[in-house]
């Protein structure tokens, strides 16, 4: 669901060499990702509409993007990622609020079809301090930036290019899969069905901090493909981020906020009106404009050059229906990544992490009487209890514009139902980048 982040990162240089440094006018990148997940049959007394089948399946996603940029003057950039999708997510991205694959939209298609998921235009303006070098890369122009500088991100993106980062649990084609172990499980960020929204960000870095805030457009029906017409609804994002060094390696400590303003339904109206009516509740049925909010923390930390620790905790507004993630309101997540080169192999990374999901109590009385989540709905719910879910990989380095990857996850209590599993999911990634 998230790809290559438009905020630039940089490597301090001497004066000298920042002056030998020629920035790109334009770049062209290409990405592939091809993603296989197998998930054995498990124990269910019962299934609903959005439950994860308990028969054996698997499933597959294919994805190709293109990354063309320009520099139309100094410090702009303009990125459009035109890409190609194929394929499903098991149970056609049902069953689990931490839904166990990134790469799986809530819309599947067996045929290719084609989509420009982002095109927007970045704008830095350099103020002062160390100049830092610019690699090429995907959404990236090669050149040089200043540390202490602002950032104007104006387009069509995903907030989580830009907002809720993290260097070891984020992209979905280089480390983890799992929704609530890559991103806060309660940070129901605006967007449409495929991740991605309009909106603007303006960053702010000065020496050990940053702060970030942007403005995004909501969908016009939670879930729904369509965004609301002229920011008709929508969602205000802030983040403060800290930048530190720990034992001498370097880390970073980011709260997060966010605030939405759109067509919404409450979980107890829902069933006070499904009660009414005697027809099963629906949070559709009693939407009206409303506020959401959340916050969260998101810290990394690097304890040696090989090997690093992150961790996520989140809490969203449990009144409220889920608006364009997923169906969590409290979440906790954490692991650790290192890095091949102790045993020889320093392009190879091995990871692991761990999360727990909860819903609300209102949430919870709703999916009992039968509604529907965005992803979740087993029919009913007489024995609820936390999602946990555990996730670990091995990445191979193929070649340097090529790896594999071999996950496995275990969740426990899928869609907070104590009656159903435990889940195994077995997955092999194939991922190609030029």
């Amino acid at each position: 669901m998230v790809g290559p982040t438009p905020q630039p990162r940089g490597i301090p240089v001497t004066p000298i060499e920042a002056e030998e440094i020629q920035p790109e006018n334009w770049g062209i990148h290409a990405q592939s990702t091809t993603t296989w997940l197998l998930q054995p049959a498990f124990r269910s007394p019962y299934q609903g509409p959005q439950s994860l089948s308990p028969a054996a399946n698997g499933r597959e996603t294919v994805d190709l993007t293109l990354y063309a940029g320009l520099r139309p003057w100094t410090g702009a950039e303009i990125w459009i990622n035109p890409e190609v999708d194929q394929g499903f997510g098991l149970s056609n991205t049902f069953g689990v609020a931490g839904y166990p694959s990134g790469e799986a939209y809530k819309l599947g298609k067996s045929t290719p079809y084609f989509l420009v998921q982002r095109g927007f235009l970045r704008q830095t303006v350099n103020l002062a301090g160390e100049t830092e070098k610019l690699e090429p890369d995907l959404n990236q122009l090669g050149g040089t930036q200043t540390a202490n500088r602002l950032v104007f991100t104006i387009g069509k993106y995903s907030i989580v290019d830009i907002f809720d980062t993290n260097k070891y649990a984020h992209d979905p084609r280089n480390d983890f899969l799992n929704w609530s172990i890559i991103d806060q499980g309660a940070f129901d960020y605006a967007a449409n069905t495929w991740g991605f929204t309009y909106g603007g960000t303006a960053e702010w870095y000065q020496d050990w901090w940053a702060i970030r805030a942007g403005v995004f457009d909501l969908s016009q029906r939670p879930n729904s493909v369509a965004l609301s017409n002229g920011f008709g609804q929508g969602q205000f994002v802030a983040e403060l981020e800290e930048r530190h060094t720990l034992w001498e390696q370097p880390g970073k400590l980011k709260g997060l906020y966010w605030l939405t303003r759109g067509n919404l339904g409450t979980y107890l109206d829902a069933i006070s009106v499904g009660q009414a009516t005697g027809q099963t509740p629906s949070t559709d049925a009693v939407a009206r404009f409303r506020t959401k909010g959340g916050f969260g923390l998101n810290l990394e930390q690097q304890i040696a050059e090989d090997l690093g620790v992150f961790a996520r905790a989140s809490i969203s507004q449990g009144t409220v229906q889920e608006v364009d993630f997923t169906d969590v309101n409290q979440s906790i997540s954490g692991g650790l990544s290192l890095t091949g080169s102790r045993w020889g192999r320093p392009g190879d990374t091995v990871a692991l992490a761990g999360a727990i999901n909860r819903i609300s109590h209102q949430g919870k009385l709703y999916l009992a009487a039968g509604g529907l989540g965005g992803i979740i709905g087993d029919g009913q719910l007489p024995n609820a209890g936390p999602e946990q879910i555990l996730e670990t990989y091995y990445r191979v380095a193929l070649f340097n514009f090529a790896h594999a990857a071999f996950h496995y996850q275990f969740i426990n209590h899928p869609a907070y139902n104590r009656d159903r599993g435990p889940v195994s999911i077995f997955g092999l990634q194939l991922h190609l980048q030029f």
